[in-house]
């Protein structure tokens, strides 16, 4: 799979750029959102609020989940009190392209 805008190894660390949704109606994953300059962003929903740090903790919550890796191994990297966010995937490199290809069908 060829690396796109929402995707980069950074060593063996996956970086992933996600838009967050918070307060949504239901949690999940999936899809893509450009925005106006173009760049491409994965989109993700959680219902908690975005006070305290609550949103960014249900995300990594729900990424852990739903890609079956420890929540400890996923940081937040920027994005702490925007909806734009780049999370750290500590030792997922190797499973990129595994990793994108479900996020993308889902």
């Amino acid at each position: 799979m060829e690396e796109a805008s929402f995707w980069r190894t950074d060593g063996d660390d996956l970086m992933l750029a996600i838009r967050l949704t918070p307060r949504s109606a239901k949690e999940g994953t999936g899809g893509v959102w450009r925005d106006e300059k173009g760049a491409a962003w994965l989109q993700a929903q959680v219902r908690a609020v975005p006070e305290k740090g609550r949103a960014n903790d249900a995300l990594i919550r729900l990424l852990a989940k739903r890609l079956r890796i420890p929540a400890k191994d996923i940081l937040l990297d920027s994005g702490d009190s925007s909806r734009l966010k780049r999370l750290r995937l500590k030792g997922q490199a190797r499973n990129a392209a595994a990793i994108m290809k479900d996020w993308i069908e889902e």
